[in-house]
């Protein structure tokens, strides 16, 4: 007769072990920057860019792709949008693992700190992405993966502690309220 595995026998012959999120740092100088104003949303020409152009330009960033362009760039010929910035120093941290609320919370108070003495930031952002492949997606409800899995929320908070909240989700998951 086949012999029945359990899942307590299967987890102790497999010693599963708690993984601690892999954190990693890197420090990004001479980074030309949006400039922001935390009242304009939809931007201001030649004041300020919109929440939508910040959005594009964190995921170029956060993926290390330049921002020079470049015409014989087979990658990427995409630019920083305007009016923008040379920020002398910007640091970029990324935590890889499962995540409770609770310490995202933490997160966004501690990165708060910045604004504090001396005054050096202007803006930050905090960028959750959810698995591309979870099974669920917001409102608990089934995540369809289709194309590329968004699942995702990222803060912008400003310096007088206004801020920011954008969402992305796939085409046939629902949005959050």
């Amino acid at each position: 007769g086949a012999e029945e595995l359990t899942l307590t026998s299967y987890f102790s012959k497999n010693q599963i072990k708690a993984l601690k999120p892999k954190i990693t740092f890197s420090t990004l100088r001479d980074l030309q920057c949006p400039v922001l104003e935390s009242r304009e949303l939809q931007g201001k020409a030649e004041e300020s860019c919109s929440a939508e152009e910040l959005f594009e330009w964190l995921g170029a960033v956060s993926n290390q792709v330049s921002l020079d362009n470049r015409s014989s760039s087979f990658l990427s010929t995409y630019c920083c949008p305007e009016p923008s910035t040379v920020v002398e120093k910007a640091f970029l941290c990324t935590i890889t693992g499962f995540i409770i609320p609770e310490k995202i919370i933490q997160l966004l108070e501690q990165l708060c700190c910045y604004f504090g003495e001396p005054k050096l930031a202007y803006w930050l952002t905090l960028t959750v992405h959810g698995f591309a492949d979870s099974p669920v997606s917001w409102r608990e409800n089934e995540h369809g993966f289709h194309k590329g899995g968004e699942n995702l929320y990222n803060f912008v908070i400003f310096r007088n502690l206004d801020y920011w909240l954008q969402m992305a989700v796939g085409t046939n998951d629902d949005c959050p309220p």
